[in-house]
């Protein structure tokens, strides 16, 4: 697929992207994470709003929002509740006491935002568009930045540096599909991702992600056509080359097929193992 890099990003800048949008790195990097999880400053009629403060444990992080803001800070706007986006939330909360937005329901019990939003539903100018998949509350956010650009804040629904993980039971991947298609039905400019640089021209790369899925739910079928397999088997065969820090997570991805392939009755599982229907 055609994945993006980009040198590390230097670390405590305030780093702009477009007029009315930076972004501000978090020191968090890893296979999950890429250079670590970008933290949006965006501009709006309604004053500054900050886009996933990022993980907990990282005090610094949240020392240069607060440096790099002035503590002026309208709204604290989160895409979904994974850790490394939310993790620092009540820290800038506790910092600047201003109102959290987000998901009408949260995945995590330990955040729930006090302004809740639903698919379609338009705060300080950015439209709310409802995409689970990698997560039941994830959302992505659409607006129109200064200079023109149809810009959709993407999160870690689709990012430049790599596909998304999909973990059950809070990811799914009947709605990733879902929410793959809808986005290739939008007309943005520009995403701009949760990890990794922006992605100029995002649908080549939706449809790109859309065919690989396709593609492993086929290989799926074709090895459980050999015989009824256990999710570990089925992730070693068609993961051989991950790096290995991800074969855990690759399982989970490979489950997720599973799940979606046994509502359309393509598979049925047998205990720990699963067979073709």
């Amino acid at each position: 697929m055609p994945f993006l890099t980009e040198p590390e990003p230097e670390r405590g800048a305030n780093l702009p992207i477009m007029p009315g949008i930076s972004r501000i790195v978090a020191a968090n990097p890893g296979p999950m994470t890429y250079f670590g999880t970008n933290t949006y400053l965006i501009e709006t009629n309604e004053g500054l709003v900050v886009l996933d403060p990022g993980p907990e444990d990282h005090p610094e992080h949240v020392d240069n929002i607060i440096r790099h803001t002035g503590g002026q800070i309208a709204f604290i706007l989160l895409s979904h509740a994974h850790h490394d986006h939310f993790g620092a939330v009540a820290e800038l909360q506790a910092r600047t006491n201003v109102p959290t937005v987000g998901f009408t329901t949260s995945i995590d019990e330990r955040f729930e935002a006090d302004i809740k939003l639903k698919g379609g539903d338009v705060f300080a100018g950015l439209t709310a568009v409802h995409t689970p998949g990698h997560a039941a509350d994830h959302l992505c956010f659409a607006v129109k930045a200064p200079n023109g650009d149809r810009v959709l804040f993407s999160a870690d629904h689709v990012m430049s540096w790599s596909t998304s993980i999909v973990s059950p039971p809070n990811g799914d991947m009947k709605d990733y599909f879902n929410s793959l298609e809808l986005l290739l039905k939008r007309e943005d400019d520009v995403f701009l991702p949760g990890h990794g640089p922006e992605l100029r021209d995002p649908r080549a790369l939706v449809r790109e992600m859309l065919t690989h899925r396709m593609a492993r739910e086929n290989a799926i079928a074709k090895k459980l056509a050999e015989g009824p397999a256990s999710t570990y088997t089925l992730m070693d065969t068609l993961y051989s080359q991950v790096n290995p820090r991800l074969r855990k997570a690759a399982e989970r991805n490979v489950l997720a097929h599973l799940l979606k392939m046994e509502i359309e009755h393509k598979v049925a599982r047998d205990g720990e193992m699963w067979r073709a229907a």
